[in-house]
Formats: structure tokens, sequence, C-alpha cells
């Protein structure tokens, strides 16, 4: 009897191990952890293959530099481990934000053999040949453009090479969107959508395959298609800072402002939490950071975002983080990011006056945060109707618009369509020139043109990439000359690349009822309601939105 009951005890204690094994992920080749689940086998020790998986799901969230500490260890436990290294080099492509250091991956390739041929000898299986045959591709002379779609091919062939792995079929779609350049092609992005959505249903734990959904998914038109990854992502990888702000991209497609705020201050606790524990300060500036105060300014929490503003213009402007970066995106320097929130503040809030109207900053290098510092100074001196004030700010912004396309041709990490954008700030400024001077039809037309060309930009993510909507700009000043209807128009223009957008509500709802539809008014007003239901108590619209409620 004792002999049996200790067999009974060895045989569970077995399978306890056994199930603890397959949930923890030290089952080779696979890995579950805070940060997704993955299966992706290869030829490495053990050791080495637990930190070369983490590895890899970091580097499905775009968690690039804590996914290259982790290739870096699997190397440095197997210095022969040619995954390791294909896995460090695809650290230095990011294919979203249009960033690829070619020179930076070829000094990594080149510690594990001198040449591709010494390379490939050391993988020794064809798929993992496959592997470190495409990002050769990736990482080979030449431009950009065409090392991304050549790179997407090889990606695809080993997708169809071998159709039950799961991370050929991730980096393939993956691949798709970084053929795009950061432009939004819708057919390439539902391509790569199609292939994210199959591993997503074999893996519903998948980090990659929720997050290119996402991406693929973050318009307006096509957001709810999207909602699903984004309430899946955060869960999936809790501990990813990235992860948590991307379910944003689908929340400000479709307005849901609680939602993104929500993920922006987890992503931001965590990426201060991983900070702190380097011995970094913290970090008010970046990406998510951004998100946040943008969030905060739709829900009415003005004195929200003036904190998280003047946190970022203490890190911007002081001596010591000139030139950092910071955020999701390395390209995007501290003071890119002040600017940025600056300028939506001033925008979102209305305000002409005051402390944050009168700060100021040198801009330096960084010729974003020229032209943006240019186009704020010059809405809010056409806001005082100061022609002479918005005319000398057009100047300055016509010489920093020029020195950003001359900055823009020698580096690659200054958003394509930034460009074309700048143009359309100086054609409001033109605008606002002629209304204050008395030409007010003029001004209409150079708005409704701008508003042409800012429509017919490809939709860029997030929030508006005009920081002043033109559509919304001109609705405004439809409604100043008395003429509702038209101006109606241009808000739900507005709202169509911005769906929820505060000042846009607004200005729907004060032209409705303008028009006499009481009943589009009321609506109007009860979805600006609920997006300040925390609003500040002095917000000067608030009581407006309660009288027609």
């Amino acid at each position: 009897m004792e002999t049996s009951v200790n067999g009974m005890r060895w045989r569970g204690l077995i399978l306890a191990l056994m199930l603890a094994g397959l949930f923890s992920g030290s089952r080779l080749g696979a890995q579950t952890s805070d940060l997704g689940r993955i299966d992706f086998p290869t030829s490495g020790s053990p050791a080495a293959q637990e930190h070369f998986l983490r590895g890899v799901l970091l580097l499905h969230s775009f968690e690039y530099e804590d996914a290259a500490e982790e290739f870096r260890e699997a190397q440095r436990l197997e210095p022969g481990f040619a995954m390791a290294y294909w896995g460090e080099a695809e650290t230095t492509n990011h294919p979203i934000w249009v960033e690829r250091d070619a020179e930076a991956a070829r000094t990594i390739l080149n510690r594990l053999a001198p040449n591709p041929e010494a390379r490939l000898a050391k993988a020794p299986t064809p798929r993992e040949k496959g592997y470190l045959e495409a990002v050769e591709i990736l990482f080979a002379e030449g431009k950009k453009p065409e090392r991304d779609r050549a790179y997407a091919e090889a990606m695809l062939r080993l997708h169809q090479r071998y159709p039950d792995d799961l991370e050929a079929a991730s980096f393939y779609a993956l691949a798709l969107l970084g053929t795009c350049q950061g432009q939004r092609d819708t057919a390439t992005y539902m391509k790569a959508a199609a292939v994210a959505e199959e591993v997503f249903a074999k893996n519903p734990l998948h980090p990659g395959a929720v997050h290119y959904l996402i991406h693929s998914y973050d318009d307006p038109v096509h957001a709810p298609l999207g909602m699903r990854a984004a309430r899946a992502y955060s869960k999936i990888a809790s501990t990813a800072a990235h992860a948590q702000h991307m379910c944003s991209h689908i929340f400000v497609a479709m307005g849901m402002w609680d939602d993104v705020v929500r993920s922006n201050e987890t992503a931001v606790a965590l990426v201060n939490a991983r900070r702190e524990k380097k011995g970094l300060p913290a970090a008010p500036c970046g990406h998510y950071n951004e998100w946040l105060e943008y969030g905060y300014l739709e829900q009415g929490r003005f004195a929200d975002a003036e904190r998280v503003l003047e946190g970022c213009r203490a890190q911007a402007t002081s001596p010591e983080h000139a030139g950092h970066t910071g955020g999701a995106n390395p390209g995007h320097s501290w003071l890119g990011s002040f600017a940025g929130m600056w300028s939506r503040y001033l925008i979102d809030t209305g305000q002409v006056m005051g402390d944050v109207v009168s700060w100021s900053f040198s801009p330096g290098d960084a010729p974003e945060a020229r032209v943006t510092r240019e186009y704020v100074g010059g809405l809010i001196a056409g806001r005082r109707k100061d022609p002479a004030g918005t005319r000398a700010a057009l100047e300055r912004l016509g010489k920093a618009v020029r020195d950003l396309e001359a900055e823009q041709k020698k580096r690659a990490n200054i958003d394509p369509s930034y460009a074309t954008g700048a143009a359309i700030f100086e054609e409001q400024l033109r605008a606002l020139i002629a209304n204050a001077e008395g030409h007010p039809e003029e001004a209409v037309g150079i708005l409704l043109k701008a508003a042409a060309e800012e429509t017919a930009m490809p939709f860029s993510f997030g929030p508006p990439s005009i920081d002043k909507p033109t559509p919304e700009l001109l609705g405004e000043l439809l409604l100043e000359l008395n003429r509702p209807a038209e101006a109606r128009q241009q808000f739900e223009r507005s709202l169509a690349r911005a769906p929820g957008r505060s000042l846009s509500l607004l200005g729907l709802a004060r032209s409705a009822a303008k028009t006499g539809d009481t009943a589009a008014a009321r609506q109007a007003y009860a979805e600006l309601a609920g997006n300040w239901q925390r609003a500040d108590p002095d917000v000067p619209q608030l009581a407006e939105v309660r009288k027609n409620l």
C-alpha cells in the first residue's frame, strides 16, 4: 500500500512538474510570460534559448533596448548561437518608425562571423538559415525602401516554406507594414492584417499578432476591427510599456478618451519604473506622455495636461537633457516632444494669454520644434486679431520650414509627411492674416484649399498630424461669419478624421443649433459631455454644454 501511495505521489509530482514546465515556458522553443506566448524552437542551448525567446517577445512589443540585452545574454551563454545575432540585428530595424540602422546591424552580424557565407554556416538548420538570409537582405547596401521591399519578399518566402511557423508569419506581417515607409497604404495594411489575424487565431497570446493588427487597423474607418486586439494586448504583454500604449492607437481612432488616458498612464508608469531600476530619473517627455496629455485635453482635464507639460518643459529645457531622445521613437528629441505638447495645450485649451503662452524656448538643432514654435505663435497672434504679429510669425515659419526640408534630406527620422503638414501651417496663418485685414472670403478660400490638402494626406495614426485641424479652423471661421450650415460641414469633416475631438464636437453643436437642428445639436453636446465627465470645473464651455442638455 505504501509503495502504491508513493507511486501515486511521484506520478502526481511528475505531472505537476510537466504542467509547470508547459505553462512557465521552460519547454524548449516555447515561452509564456507577462510578455505573451510564442513557440520559436531553435538550435540554441536551453540556457541561451530562454533569453532568446524573451528577446523575441520584447522585439514583438518594440521594447528594443531590453530585447537587445536579452539577445546579447544569449550570445554570452552560447557565442556561436546564430539566431541570437539575428535577433539583436533586428532590434536596429524599426519599420513603423521608418528607421533602419544598417551599419549597427552589420556590426552585430560581424561579431558572429565576418561575412554572410560564414554566418550562414553557423546556422545548423535550413529554417534558421532562412531567417539569417532575410536579415542579410534587409541590411545589405542599398536605399531603405528597396531593402524593405526585398526583406518583405524574403520573409514571404520563409512564411510559405514554413507555414506552421507563426514567427515567420508575424515578422512577415510587420515587414509588409514596413514597406509603406510611414504612409498608410490601405491595401498593404489589410494584407498584413490578414496574416496577423491567422496568427492570432492560432495563438491568442501572441504579442506580435495583436500588435501588428493594431497597427493595421488604427484609423477611424478600420479601428472597430482592432478593438479585440487592443483589449487583448494590454493583458497579453502586461509589463511592456509599448504594449500598454499601443492599445490607445485604437482608442484615439474611436474617440475613447478615458481608455486613451488609462493606457498611457500605465505605459508612463512602466517606463518610469524601468528607468528607476536603471538609476535614471523619470521621463516626463516622450511619445506616451504626448498621447497622455492629448487625452487629458480631450477630457477637459486642463490642469492635468498642464502638469504633464510642465514636467516635460523642465526636462527638455535643462542643459543635461539637451538632445536626449525619449518615448517610443528614438528619433524624437525631448525638445521636440515638449514643443508638440506645448502646441496641443495652447491650441486645445484656446489660451491666448497666460503663463504657458509666454513660455519661451530655444529649439536648438530640432527643426520640428522650431516649426511648431513659429506656427503656434502665429495662431495665437491670429486669435488676438494681430495681423502684424501673425505675418512676422509666418515669415519665421517659412524659414523654419525650408530648414526642415533641408534637414530632412540629411536624416531619415523626420516623418516624411511633416513637410506637407508644415506647408499647411503656413496656409492657415495666411488665412488668419487675410481675415484680420478684412478679407474673409479670401481667408475662407485659403482654408478650403488647405483643408482639401490635409484630408488628401494619408491618415496618420494618433492625435491629428495637423495640430489645429484645418476643417476645424475653417468651421470656426465660418461660424464667426454667421455661415453655420457651411461650418457644420467642416466640423463633420474634422470629426471624420478625428472622431470624438472635443473642439470639433463643440463647433458641430453650435453650428447645428444655429441652423435649427436641435436634435443634432443636443447629440453633439451629449457626446461632448461624455468626453468632459471629469473636466476641470472652470472649463469655460462647461456651462454651455450643461445648459443645452
